[in-house]
């Protein structure tokens, strides 16, 4: 094991890529919800099969989430669409969540919840522009997600 994985290592703002790099690399190492919000994080390992799941229905066209995606609140219809409509203006076809997302995207405490942007990937282009917005709030052991929005930042 490198010994930049034996000791803790402090990142600035600035060395956040590295850090995100460093995690790529090691898909082994299990990044945990950390409660500081000074800077953005990569997503917690024990998140990413939901987020996993939520693009799944995505791809089914299921943007209400109807066929249930355990520890994600309900979608508003609102929402459903504007998710569908932003995804047809943008012109795209979405794509699984490869592990390459997870260099990418990104959460951030917020005092009661983390706000998180997963980077969404298109057949088309790869990694996209597009993100998926969501809130996750802890309620031990699980996760509650609620999806906010799909955008380009």
């Amino acid at each position: 094991m490198p010994s930049a994985f034996r000791q803790p290592v402090t990142f600035h703002v600035g060395l956040l890529e590295k850090r995100l790099d460093m995690i790529e690399q090691r898909a082994d190492i299990e990044v945990l919800a950390e409660t500081d919000g000074s800077y953005e994080r990569p997503i917690p390992t024990k998140w990413r099969p939901v987020f996993r799941a939520i693009v799944a229905s995505f791809l089914e066209h299921d943007y209400l989430l109807k066929s249930g995606v355990p520890g994600v609140v309900a979608v508003s219809e609102d929402t459903a669409n504007h998710i569908q409509q932003y995804i047809a203006d943008y012109g795209v076809t979405l794509a699984p969540l490869p592990d390459e997302t997870w260099a990418s995207s990104v959460c951030i405490w917020c005092g009661s919840h983390w706000d998180v942007l997963v980077d969404l990937w298109t057949r088309e282009e790869g990694r996209s522009d597009l993100v998926l917005s969501a809130r996750v709030a802890d309620r031990n052991p699980d996760i509650v997600v609620e999806i906010h929005m799909v955008y380009v930042p």
